[in-house]
């Protein structure tokens, strides 16, 4: 599968953006689609994550309550909306896929095989 994330940008604190990850190749619908995000000089972080049926999502604390991920299996497409941003959530943000257990989601980088090319979400304070 092929994936490409797109909708990052410029914005200021408190401001709120939506990531899309549009997939391509295998069907989308069967594979745990993750979010991880990678600030300059950091490593790569788990940001949060869908299972493939959509029943259960999982996040990072430093997100709960401010990011929700959603997905549109119809339209091969899952979706990061990203509130009350803050400038330590400046990153590059990747979409990542993986096949796992129908409710089965995973924090982990090396667990996610297909990953798209990133997304620049700069937030200034």
């Amino acid at each position: 599968v092929q994936l490409q994330a797109s909708g990052g940008g410029l914005v200021q604190t408190g401001a709120s953006l939506r990531l899309s990850c549009a997939a391509s190749g295998r069907s989308f619908r069967s594979y745990t689609m993750g979010w991880f995000r990678q600030a300059p000089g950091k490593e790569r972080e788990f940001v949060g994550a869908i299972s493939w049926g959509g029943s259960r999502t999982y996040y990072a604390d430093s997100v709960k309550g401010r990011f929700t991920i959603s997905r549109d299996n119809a339209k091969n497409t899952g979706y990061l909306q990203m509130n009350n941003l803050k400038p330590e959530d400046s990153a590059v943000y990747y979409c990542a896929a993986q096949y796992l257990g129908y409710s089965d989601v995973d924090v982990h980088p090396s667990k996610y095989r297909y990953w798209g090319q990133g997304t620049l979400v700069t937030v200034s304070s």
